[in-house]
Parts: C-alpha cells; structure tokens; sequence
C-alpha cells in the first residue's frame, strides 16, 4: 500500500472514534507557521534590487544585482560595484552568506564544460554550472564525481565554498575534488590558483564562503563514469544504529533517514555495480513528507496513536532495489522546501550524540521531517568541517513556514557538546569565537583573506559575524 496523505487518513478515521475530543480539538487548533513568515520577495527601495534564498528565510535588497556573462565582466563588476560584495549560487544556503546590501553577483551565466581529459579523469568548469549539468556534461565525456549530495541543484561554487557532501565512510566532501581555481579578487585581479601557482591559497580557497572573492572556474580530478546498486528498505531504528558501523565500512554510500514518532527508519545503500542497469522509478519522496506531515497535524496530540497509524501504513522491508548511473541514484529532487540545521560530529562521538538527539526528536511532536543521518571522510581544506578526521552528519529540518527556533535552543547544545562543526550554509548560531576553537588552521584562513581584501570588500555584517573581522 503507498504511503500518502489519503492512506493515513483512512488509517486513522476508525480510531478517531474512541479519542479524547478535548485534546484533539486543542492540537488541532495550533499554529505552527513562524511569526514573520513570508513567502515573498521584499519590495525593493527604488532602483534596487530584492533577492530570497530557496527556503525564504533570507532576502535582501542590494543597490546592485549584477549577473556577468564572462570572466572579465565579473572583474569589471567586483572593481567597481558598492561593497559589500557577496556572490550567490542558486540560493540554497538556509545561512546568511548571500544577503547584502550592496551588492549580490550571480555567476550562473560563467558556466559549462570548459575544457576534459578523460584519460587523466579531470575537467575544468564554470564555477556557476549547476551540479546536475555538470554531471550530465561530465557523463557525455566518461567522467562522474565521485560522490553527490542529497539535492544536485547547488552550483559549483555554491556547493563546493559551503563544503557541501554526500554520504561514505571512504568519500569526501565535493570540494576535496578541487585541483585548482580561477578567482577574482576585491581589486579586479584574476588569479590562477594551483598546487604550483599562488598554492597558499589552494586550501583556503576550496571552502572560501565566499568570502576571498569571486571563484569563477574549477579544475577538479574525477572519477570514471560509474554505476550504482541502489537499495532502500525499513528497519527499527534501534536494530539500524546497532549495526550503523557495520554497514557503513561495508557499503559505498549509506545513510539513514529515521522517520519521527515511529521507531522506524530507511536505511540507503549505493554499491559499485557492474552490467546492465533497471533505472529508477519516479520518487515517491514527496508523497512520504505530506504523508509524514499529516501524520504530525492530526494525530500529534497523541503519540501513540501517532505511531500506530503510521506503522499500519508504513511499507516494510525493501522499497527499491535498482541500479543506474551514480548522478541518477545519489541525489534527489525537493520540492517541499524547508530550513536545516546540520552539524558534523566526530565519528567516534557521532552514536552517542545521535541516540540524544533521536530521544528529543520522539519527545517534540510538531517534528515530522525525516532525521537525516550521513558520514563523510576527511580533508585538508582550512574551513573544511571534515578537516582532522571522518564525522557523522546530523540533520533536522522544519518545513520551510514553520518555527525552527527549537532547533537553536534546544538540539543545537547538544551537537555542539559532541565536538560538532556546523554546516556552513545550514542553520547555527556560531560567531566567530566558537568558530576559531573548532579550526586549527581559523586564523590561516584569515590572514590569507586579509591579503586578498585588505579592505573588507566581501565582508558583510555576517560575514564578519562568522570570520570576526569587520
């Protein structure tokens, strides 16, 4: 039976029968839109111009929104337009890198596959391609990467500067790829960045926020194009984190996505496969979330009803059970939008702070999304939250309209207790102070910014906020 709005209803309409009037009536009645919310664009001072992020929960209204066609555009624009200066992707940091007041520069148009080798399995990209083009133009030359994270519509530069990740004990983040860059810095300059040309800035550059200028190419190294075994299936949550060590030494990729109120989870692995592939069906992911949702809306109240009516409806055993190529199977359309915290734990801490946090999760009923639960090994780059050692990723997410506030005072203490390191485009509330005791190689990173703009040109109040230098 598919797990939807309609079967939870149906599952629920008998028992209904026998509730508590008052109680329900109660739960019914409550709000959980946030106080503020809107949807829209903010109205623009005259002749300026008005941006949101994906989840509405930034927007600005800079003097100037430039989209350059070409490199020596962006260096024309940078040189001359009023700080402060922030570029922007396509809008999936929950943070506030992007929001400026001067001026916000879209590189989407400095895109596409701009030079291949597919024997020595590297290419080089315009910094504003999205992750889902790159990976097509890269499988039309026999290339992939390695990894791809959970949603593919981040642009490079977007996905790379925010040390943006999939899931594998054995993968990296995506910026590990990075060979080299192309950057424009506060003055206009273009400079080559490279193992062998200005290399002090190779590991600040790969996760810059940024904030050293405006990255305008990648060189990265690949993988040859390869297939995936997929499969997906429920399990007790308790059983899942029993055996998390297990399965993620095993497999290439798995993660686990534990559904509230139930006990119960979806587990995910990707396998290297060989020979013909089945292809995937459309996802039914959607679906499961307004399922999960109106789940939380109308039986709420009472959580043993709650989970009940779920595990009555909830498909057991395997789910899918498919292969295809790696950027088919790896990442998945969203079209609920939401706002996300993620913190990357040290794996060795990562069980413990998982199990606290799943225990708060059953004791906070408005939560319906899917906890999210991912590993990734480590890195080199300064501002990488994998620098120092492979962390589990732990992520809670609210629907885009509803308060998320819980999530700062109450589940983000106890990722930060665990030696968690936030994710850079995802909700925290670390200054700089914390931000420094996290990083070894903190203050690295910003004398090499205060060379590159001396003047603060890229340094909005956040910025600032998170790097402590006005």
């Amino acid at each position: 039976m598919k797990f939807s709005r309609r079967n939870v209803l149906l599952g629920g309409a008998a028992t209904l029968v026998a509730v508590p009037v008052v109680s329900q009536a109660l739960w019914s009645a409550k709000d959980f839109e946030r106080p503020g919310f809107d949807a829209k664009l903010p109205t623009p001072p005259t002749g300026e111009s008005a941006w949101m992020n994906w989840s509405g929960a930034q927007k600005a209204t800079p003097q100037q929104f430039g989209v350059p066609q070409n490199v020596d555009a962006v260096a024309k624009l940078v040189s001359h337009a009023p700080a402060p200066i922030r570029p922007v992707g396509t809008g999936h940091s929950f943070t506030s890198l992007v929001p400026s007041e001067g001026t916000i520069v879209d590189i989407s148009r400095v895109s596409g596959l701009l030079a291949h080798d597919t024997q020595a399995q590297t290419a080089s990209l315009g910094a504003g391609t999205r992750l889902n083009q790159a990976a097509r133009m890269l499988e039309g030359v026999g290339l992939g990467f390695a990894n791809m994270p959970d949603i593919d519509v981040q642009t490079l530069a977007g996905a790379f500067s925010t040390a943006t990740h999939g899931t594998g004990l054995h993968l990296s983040a995506m910026h590990d790829y990075i060979q080299g860059f192309q950057l424009v810095t506060a003055d206009g300059d273009i400079k080559e960045v490279s193992a062998t040309s200005n290399a002090h800035l190779l590991q600040a550059g790969k996760v810059s926020l940024g904030a050293l200028g405006v990255i305008t190419r990648y060189d990265l190294k690949l993988d040859k194009l390869f297939n995936l075994h997929r499969r997906v299936w429920t399990e007790q949550m308790d059983s899942v984190m029993d055996q998390f060590e297990e399965r993620i030494n095993k497999h290439r990729n798995f993660e686990v996505l534990y559904i509230p109120g139930t006990g119960v989870a979806a587990a995910l692995s990707h396998d290297l496969h060989e020979g013909p592939v089945t292809g995937r069906a459309a996802s039914e992911d959607e679906d499961i979330v307004e399922a999960l949702q109106q789940l939380r809306d109308i039986f709420g109240w009472w959580p043993w009803l709650r989970k009940q009516v779920a595990l009555s409806q909830l498909p057991n055993g395997v789910l899918e059970d498919v292969s295809d190529s790696s950027r088919k199977l790896l990442s998945t359309s969203r079209v609920t939008k939401f706002n996300e915290m993620e913190y990357h734990i040290p794996l060795e801490n990562g069980m413990k702070a998982l199990r606290e946090i799943l225990k708060m999760v059953e004791r906070k009923s408005e939560i319906f999304f899917p906890v999210e639960v991912r590993v990734t090994d480590q890195d080199d780059a300064w501002l990488s939250p994998f620098n120092g050692g492979p962390r589990m990723s732990i992520a809670l997410h609210a629907k885009a309209n509803e308060r998320y506030d819980y999530l700062f005072k109450e589940f983000e203490p106890v990722l930060r207790r665990a030696g968690g390191r936030p994710h850079w485009g995802k909700h925290h509330s670390l200054s700089a102070t914390e931000l420094t005791a996290l990083y070894p190689d903190f203050a690295n990173f910003s004398d090499v910014r205060r060379e590159l703009d001396p003047e603060g040109k890229f340094m909005s109040p956040y910025m600032a906020k998170i790097l402590g230098d006005a």
